[in-house]
């Protein structure tokens, strides 16, 4: 039977900050579910702070900028092992930015809910592999499935 876990993880300086975990959560299972990704995965999703992610964007994709989600899909080209089929693939990372999501949630007018949902389908999506980047055609397909799924998340437009 397949199934999907997501670990979340909230950066210590926003503890106070009362992110939903659980609402995290939901919105990765909705896009893993949504795609019907045929494979038993775990993903992570860390919320932090926009100096770290512009950090991550610098070290890991050479680019010193900052930025709302970053995707690290893990391609298990580096593992020797063949997973028995009932342990699950590690998809890959996300980062969010915080501060991005309160900001983008004012500029847009809806909640810090609905962006932060956003931003969560976003990255799950690019470890799914589209890429919103190569062409407008891949971009207007991502956006579609996105708002499919934030449809399926029932958060209000706002």
């Amino acid at each position: 039977m397949i199934s999907y876990t997501v670990d979340v993880q909230i950066a210590d300086e926003l503890t106070e900050e009362g992110i939903d975990r659980a609402f995290v959560e939901r919105a990765a299972l909705t896009t893993l579910t949504q795609q019907a990704y045929p494979h038993t995965v775990e993903v992570s999703v860390y919320v932090t702070t926009a100096e770290e992610v512009q950090q991550m964007n610098r070290d890991y994709r050479a680019k010193d900028a900052p930025t709302d989600v970053l995707s690290f899909a893990d391609d298990g080209a580096e593992s020797p092992f063949v997973l028995p089929p009932d342990m699950p693939r590690y998809l890959g990372d996300i980062a969010i930015s915080w501060p991005h999501v309160v900001a983008q949630a004012t500029e847009y007018g809806h909640s810090q809910a609905r962006e932060l949902g956003f931003l969560t389908v976003h990255g799950v999506l690019h470890l799914l592999g589209y890429d919103h980047e190569r062409n407008p055609d891949d971009d207007r397909a991502m956006r579609e499935v996105q708002d499919v799924i934030m449809a399926l998340l029932e958060l209000p437009r706002e």
